[in-house]
C-alpha cells in the first residue's frame, strides 16, 4: 500500500512540478499590477518545444546534446530519493542524502559542460559563475543536513538509519514538541539554498536579458527545441525538490491523504513566498551573493554546534 501511494505521489510531483514556476510568475505579475502569463504557461512552452527542431552549433559535440538530458534525469532521480507526503522512498538507504546532493551536482556539472561545449564566451562566463556558487552552496547544504542529523540523534533516532526519509517525513513534529526552536534557523538556511540552487532573485534573475548579469540563463542560450524543454522541466523538478525539502521541515506527521494536502499547500506556499521575495527585492550584486551563502552556512554551523553541546 505504501509503495503504491508513494508511486502516486511521485507521479503527482512530476506532473505538478511545472506548476511551481507558473505560480511564482503569477505572484510577481500581481505585485506589478499586470495580468501576467497563465499559471500553466510552462506546460505550453514544454509541449511547443518538444515539437520543434533544434539548432546546434558546428563547434558543439555530443556533450551539448547530452547535458540537458543528464540534468533532467538527475533531477528526477534525486526526487525519487525524497520522502513524499510522509511516505518513505522505496529507494531510501542510510546516507542517501549524499547521493541526492551529488545527483544534483552531476546535473549542474552536465549543464556547465554543455555550456562550455558551445565555445561561446558568454556561456563560459555563466558556467564559471554557476560552478563557483555551486561549490559554495554544497557545503552549506551538507552543514544543514548534518545539523538535522545531530538534532534527530539527540531526539533518539538511530544513527545508522539516517536518510532523507527519516529527516524530512514528520521529523519536524518531534523536534517542535521537544522544544527545538533552532529548526527555524534551518528553515531559513533551506530557504536560502532554494533561491541559490534554483538561481532565483536575489541570487539571479531568471527573466533577465542582460548577459553580463546572468548565471543560469546565459548557459542555455544556445539550446532550443527538445533540449530546452529538458532544461526547463529539469529546472522545475529541482525547484520542486527544494520546496519539498522545505515543506518537510514545516509539515508535521499526519495521516497520508491529509499530509498530501498539507505538503502540496506547503510546496505551493513556498512558490508564493519566492514570488513575493522576487517582487520586493532586487538582484544582489555579484560579489554579495557569496556573502549571503556564507551567512546561511554560518547559521547552519551555529545550529550544528548548538545541537552538539546541548
Amino acid at each position: 500500500m505504501d509503495l503504491l501511494f508513494y508511486l502516486f505521489q511521485f507521479v503527482l510531483a512530476l506532473a505538478l512540478a511545472p506548476l511551481v514556476p507558473g505560480i511564482i510568475n503569477r505572484v510577481k505579475a500581481k505585485f506589478a499590477g499586470r495580468h501576467g502569463k497563465p499559471v500553466l504557461q510552462l506546460y505550453y512552452d514544454i509541449a511547443k518545444l518538444v515539437r520543434k527542431g533544434e539548432v546546434i552549433s558546428d563547434t558543439a559535440t555530443w556533450v551539448f546534446t547530452a547535458g540537458p538530458i543528464i540534468s533532467m534525469a538527475t533531477a528526477v532521480l534525486a526526487l525519487a530519493l525524497l520522502p513524499l507526503s510522509g511516505v518513505a522512498s522505496p529507494l531510501a538507504f542510510h546516507g542517501d542524502f549524499i547521493l541526492c546532493a551529488y545527483l544534483l551536482g552531476m546535473g549542474r556539472f552536465a549543464t556547465v559542460l554543455a555550456a562550455l561545449d558551445t565555445g561561446s564566451p558568454f556561456e563560459g562566463m555563466g558556467a564559471s559563475r554557476e560552478a563557483l556558487f555551486g561549490a559554495i552552496g554544497e557545503p552549506v547544504l551538507f552543514l544543514c543536513l548534518l545539523a538535522l542529523i545531530s538534532t534527530a540523534s539527540s531526539l533518539g533516532f538511530p544513527a545508522d538509519e539516517m536518510s532523507l526519509s527519516t529527516l524530512f517525513s514528520g521529523f519536524s513534529s518531534m523536534a517542535w514538541l521537544n522544544g527545538r526552536p533552532e529548526l527555524i534557523l534551518l528553515i531559513f538556511v533551506m530557504g536560502v539554498l532554494l533561491l541559490v540552487e534554483n538561481c532565483r532573485i536575489p541570487v539571479d534573475d531568471p527573466n533577465t536579458h542582460l548577459e553580463l548579469t546572468m548565471i543560469h540563463e546565459v548557459m542555455v542560450l544556445d539550446h532550443s527545441g527538445p533540449s530546452l524543454a529538458c532544461i526547463l522541466y529539469g529546472a522545475s523538478v529541482k525547484l520542486w525538490i527544494f520546496s519539498a525539502l522545505l515543506a518537510g521541515l514545516v509539515v508535521p506527521s499526519l495521516p497520508m491523504w491529509m499530509q498530501t494536502l498539507f505538503t502540496l499547500a506547503a510546496v505551493f506556499g513556498a512558490a508564493v513566498l519566492v514570488g513575493v521575495i522576487e517582487s520586493v527585492m532586487a538582484r544582489l550584486r555579484m560579489h554579495i551573493v557569496p556573502a549571503l551563502i556564507g551567512l546561511s552556512g554560518a547559521v547552519a554551523a551555529f545550529v550544528l554546534i548548538l545541537t552538539l553541546v546541548r
